[in-house]
């Protein structure tokens, strides 16, 4: 790696630079490096999905609900002759109903494109999350083994302690993953 790229050059706090007011340097490196990753994200997005976002963005916006308001009342407003200097032109409402229909339709959509891309965004940071559990188990094993090697020669008995015992065991994912699946498959209704 280019030491002129590494965090430093990028505006990352490492351990042995000054982090944000309050918090730990490899903290305030985690929070920078995962803002750069959604930043990065984000431009990579394709202009369909970001249209996508912009749109469900807005639909969920109280301008958005403003704008119905005024327009949908308006269209009823004039429709059944509340407003008495425009003839009316959709007396029974089917037009309106037809255009909120259609609308719906495709909000509906862009908002399943946009929650599609989010749920893609946020199982890979589960499969991060798994990754760096299951290193953090590792490692915790390793060091109760290390305590226990300690302990053995200062002449510590620990040979009594059966949690000790089920701590040293490394973690299976693939057992513990299999054990979640069967527990599912025996809640599930057939």
């Amino acid at each position: 790696m280019n030491p002129e790229s590494g965090p430093k050059s990028m505006g990352y706090a490492t351990p042995t630079t000054p982090a944000a007011e309050g918090l730990a340097p490899a903290l305030a490196r985690n929070i920078e490096a995962l803002v750069e990753r959604r930043k990065r994200d984000a431009k990579a997005a394709s202009l369909q999905e970001r249209t996508a976002a912009a749109i469900s963005r807005f639909a969920g916006s109280m301008a958005f609900v403003y704008i119905h308001l005024a327009f949908f009342g308006a269209w009823i407003a004039i429709n059944l002759g509340v407003v008495t200097f425009i003839r009316p032109f959709d007396p029974s409402l089917v037009i309106l109903a037809m255009f909120a229909s259609v609308e719906a339709i495709f909000l509906s959509t862009f908002v399943l494109i946009n929650q599609n891309r989010m749920a893609a965004e946020d199982d890979a940071r589960a499969d991060l999350d798994l990754q760096v559990s299951l290193l953090n188990e590792h490692e915790t094993t390793k060091l109760i083994k290390l305590v226990e090697q300690i302990a053995k020669r200062l002449d510590v008995n620990t040979e009594a302690d059966d949690e000790l015992k089920e701590l040293k065991r490394d973690v299976a994912p693939e057992a513990v993953l299999d054990k979640i699946e069967e527990m599912g498959e025996r809640e599930m209704p057939t």
